[in-house]
Order: C-alpha cells, then sequence, then structure tokens
C-alpha cells in the first residue's frame, strides 16, 4: 500500500510504498475512504505539534473507512462497516489500523468526504463551546479565523445553540463562507476589531483559534463575565495575557485541546460525536468541504492548511468512497 510519511524534520514528507498492516489485539484494519487534514498535521510535519511521534510516521489524524479485518478480541465494528476514528497518526494511507474502540459508525447518507473531516473540527467547537465556554442562548459568540477548518464549525454551532454569531475573517470570499454558515455580523481581519466589535455591543464569549494581534483585538471589546476560550494560534504568536485586564472585567481565558480528552475523559468526545452525528442527522449541520485531493496530492492538501487557501476543510481521499 501507499502512505504519506514523515521520515525526519530536516525533510519533508512523501509517499512510500510499505506492506500492508495487519490488525492487533483490539485492533480493526480499515481501508481508508478519506482523510481529513488539519492544522496539527502542518505542525506534526514539523515536529511542531505537543503529540509529535518520534519518525517515522503516516500523517492523518482522522479518517472516514471500511473495516476489512479484524484484531483478536474485536467483534464489533463488524467486517464491512463503514466507520469514522480518531487515531492521531496513519490516516494518510490507503490502509490502516486503528483503535476498534474509538471508531463510530458513519450515517449512510453521509458522504465519505465529510465524515473524514467532521470529528476534529465539529467535535472541538462542540465541546469548546458547550463543556468549556458555557455558551448560552442569547449571549454574543465572537469567532476568529471563522472560515477556518474549527472556525467555520463554531459558527453553525453557536448559532445551533441560539447564539449571535460574530464572524471574522479575512477578505470577502472568507467572510461570505461564514455569513452561509449563519453568521449574523461580519468583520473583516483588516478592520479595527476592537472598534467594530464594541460597536456591535462586545463579546459574551470568544472562540480563538488565530491568537497573536486577533485575541489582543478580542479581548479590549469582551463583556464582564466573558469567556475566552483558546484553540490554537494559526497565527503564530501565542498572546501573552494582561491579568490585570481579566480582573478588571471578570474574564475567563479557557485553554481547549480537544485530543487531550482522549487520555483522561475519553467518553466526553464520544458523547460529543454521538450529539453532532445525531444534529446531522436532523440536518442542522452541513459541512463545508474546499478541497478534495487524491493520496498523491497529500503535500498540496498541507500547502493549502500552511498557506490558507483554503474554507472549511481539506480532505484527501486515498480510496473510492
Amino acid at each position: 500500500m501507499h502512505a504519506f510519511r514523515v521520515t525526519g524534520f530536516d525533510s519533508p514528507p512523501g509517499l512510500q510504498r510499505l506492506d500492508a498492516p495487519k490488525p492487533g489485539p483490539g485492533e480493526v484494519l480499515l481501508d481508508i475512504t478519506a482523510c481529513g487534514i488539519n492544522f496539527a498535521d502542518m505542525l506534526m510535519a514539523d515536529g511542531k505539534y505537543q503529540d509529535t511521534p518520534e519518525p517515522p510516521f503516516t500523517l492523518g489524524m482522522e479518517v472516514c473507512g471500511i473495516v476489512r479485518g479484524q484484531g483478536d478480541g474485536v467483534q464489533t465494528p463488524a467486517v464491512g462497516t463503514r466507520v469514522v476514528v480518531f487515531g492521531g497518526q496513519g490516516g494518510l494511507a490507503e490502509q490502516g489500523v486503528f483503535a476498534a474502540a474509538l471508531c463510530r459508525p458513519v450515517p449512510d447518507d453521509m458522504p465519505a468526504e465529510q465524515a473524514a473531516g467532521f470529528q476534529v473540527a465539529y467535535g472541538t467547537s462542540h465541546l469548546a463551546l458547550t463543556r468549556r465556554a458555557r455558551l448560552q442562548a442569547g449571549e454574543t459568540l465572537l469567532v476568529l479565523g471563522a472560515a477556518g477548518g474549527v472556525g467555520l464549525t463554531a459558527v453553525e454551532i453557536g448559532k445551533a445553540m441560539g447564539a449571535h454569531v460574530i464572524a471574522v475573517a479575512r477578505g470577502p470570499e472568507k467572510l461570505e463562507v461564514a455569513r452561509a454558515a449563519g453568521a449574523d455580523h461580519l468583520i473583516d481581519a483588516g478592520d479595527d476589531i476592537t472598534a467594530r466589535l464594541m460597536a456591535l455591543g462586545g463579546a459574551d464569549v470568544v472562540y480563538d483559534p488565530v491568537g497573536g494581534d486577533a485575541f489582543t483585538a478580542a479581548l479590549r471589546a469582551t463583556n464582564r463575565e466573558g469567556r475566552i476560550v483558546t484553540i490554537g494560534f494559526a497565527s503564530g504568536d501565542v498572546p501573552q495575557i494582561p491579568a490585570n485586564h481579566l480582573l478588571v472585567k471578570n474574564i475567563d481565558v479557557i485553554g481547549f485541546y480537544w485530543g487531550g480528552y482522549l487520555k483522561f475523559a475519553p467518553e466526553a468526545l464520544t458523547d460529543s460525536l454521538a450529539d453532532l452525528m445525531a444534529w446531522y442527522a436532523a440536518g442542522r449541520l452541513h459541512p463545508h468541504v474546499s478541497h478534495v485531493l487524491p493520496l498523491d496530492r497529500a503535500d498540496e492538501a498541507l500547502a493549502l492548511i500552511r498557506s490558507r487557501r483554503s474554507t472549511g476543510k481539506v480532505v484527501v481521499a486515498p480510496g473510492p468512497a
């Protein structure tokens, strides 16, 4: 089989031919039909992600696939079942082995490219806004990076939760994508975010996958007892937070790492995914995939993330849906 591998952090990842893997105890073998690409994949390829394994390894954190084989002790999912799984690595390949306990069935009407990019983006926004930010109906939610992989889902989920959503993105094309996802107001990232936000009454909750100057601008316009959820730092700048501002306005700054729940509260992820799949089945969620590329163009998929030329999700399809 073919896999897109990192062999060292001093050279770019590339396609390699490997022996087909075999599932061990508690694992299933998947024929991978689609793999969602995340910002973390780019960081992992550079050796800069917090959970980067030692090379060599296969990139690709989340996949949709069909169960082809079972390891010892596995009864479900059955061979032939279509599933999604967050494995942390191994998804950019024609086949992969993953923990059976982490696999979840996919609705029959959900396309593979949507299913593959669903878990991390929607799971991040859902758990961040429900469990961490405690977003309430009627509150104002500010979403930074609102046309990106996680930002766009935050717009959609925030709207589904009854919030008033303000989206920040760069340029009219990306702002239009956020508007289509349900944003009530749009702010171009090149504008004075603080002034524009203050004119709209400030924010009760800030969802921030960007960091840098955008975080600082949002903090200035966060309302009293507001909550800022830090998702990541796509700008490359980790902001230094003035604690006196938090004290004066009784503001919470909340850290959130979706993958971390695998280690201490995996049921939070599975319960969240079950809720999200129910929302999808009810027609409340409409995943946006801007690019679908074959496995031999996986480097282009990473480049789209790096250059921020994509909206919503980028997906690599190693095999037929």
